[in-house]
């Protein structure tokens, strides 16, 4: 049993599009929602620097373009369906991804969604100087009392000992300083506290702009960052989706709901590397393939054709 699981902000790095973009199924599906968007996704994808695409507005539709065009080039414009993969999801903005592979929406709604989304997060940022970090290793307990105190949020827990941290920039460094006993923290180069309070006028935004979108139910199994359950309503995954913004992505539910559910091996759409990361510590056996380069291909294929 395959799925494909799609990464979230802070996968993308200078330059990650450039061997995508001589594949002409990748370049073509790039293009038709590079113009949907209003967004230069092969400049980004291909030259512009590491500061650039840390802006939310634009990173976020760039992750998600990544993803879906990806699929395209893998399947050979096939369905995830059709192609036999049976189930997916997505890590914070990678549900959007998730939601075109499902069938959810089209990949130009997809694009305008997280349009939107981009771009309503990133002026729910600029309102306050948030920040995010993880916090590796603990009791978790003691981590979200910890957080508590300090009046930040865990905005991503990501399995195997590690939460994500957000709230203010000055409680962020508050937390750097002093750690709780057995835990790391590393501060994350985003441009906000995302998955949090700080989101809630974005939430309100993009509940607005969903309700002009056509919605069917998802064609496979997808579960959401809203306790690892799986959806079987379009509706109901969409609102999920505009909650998520301003509530935490329990990403290791996700993990535990697909391993529960028989899955055998997981596909990570590009940008790739930190969810099969994730994978080898959350759910240990089983195989997985990080789609970083068109020369990962043959093996995503393989891993279909084995345990269709």
């Amino acid at each position: 049993m395959i799925v494909v699981v799609c990464p979230g902000q802070g996968s993308q790095a200078p330059g990650f599009l450039t061997p995508w973009l001589e594949l002409p199924i990748f370049k073509s599906s790039l293009l038709a929602m590079q113009e949907a968007s209003g967004i230069d996704l092969v400049t980004h994808g291909t030259v512009s620097d590491a500061d650039t695409i840390r802006d939310t507005a634009i990173a976020q539709p760039l992750i998600v373009a990544a993803g879906v065009a990806t699929l395209a080039a893998m399947l050979d414009g096939k369905s995830a369906a059709d192609a036999g993969i049976a189930g997916v999801s997505g890590h914070s903005v990678g549900e959007i991804t998730a939601a075109v592979v499902a069938g959810v929406f089209d990949a130009e709604t997809g694009i305008k969604f997280v349009n939107e989304r981009g771009q309503a997060m990133a002026k729910a940022a600029a309102l306050e100087v948030t920040s995010m970090a993880a916090v590796l290793g603990g009791d978790q307990a003691e981590v979200e009392a910890k957080l508590a105190s300090l009046e930040l949020e865990p905005a991503n827990y990501n399995g195997s000992g590690q939460i994500v941290a957000a709230g203010t920039a000055a409680a962020i460094a508050e937390l750097q300083a002093n750690p709780v006993a057995g835990t790391r923290v590393i501060p994350l180069q985003v441009a906000g506290a995302f998955h949090t309070r700080f989101m809630k006028p974005a939430v309100e935004t993009l509940r607005d702009y969903s309700k002009t979108i056509q919605i069917a139910d998802p064609a496979i199994a997808l579960w959401s960052n809203n306790g690892g359950r799986k959806i079987s309503s379009g509706s109901e995954f969409v609102e999920l989706l505009v909650n998520q913004v301003s509530s935490p992505v329990r990403w290791d539910l996700c993990m535990e709901s697909m391993v529960k559910a028989g899955v055998t091996g997981i596909i990570e759409l590009a940008p790739a590397g930190t969810l099969v990361g994730l994978a080898k510590r959350g759910m240990p056996g089983i195989e997985s393939v990080a789609v970083k380069t068109p020369e990962n291909l043959e093996a995503a294929l393989s891993l279909i054709n084995n345990h269709g």
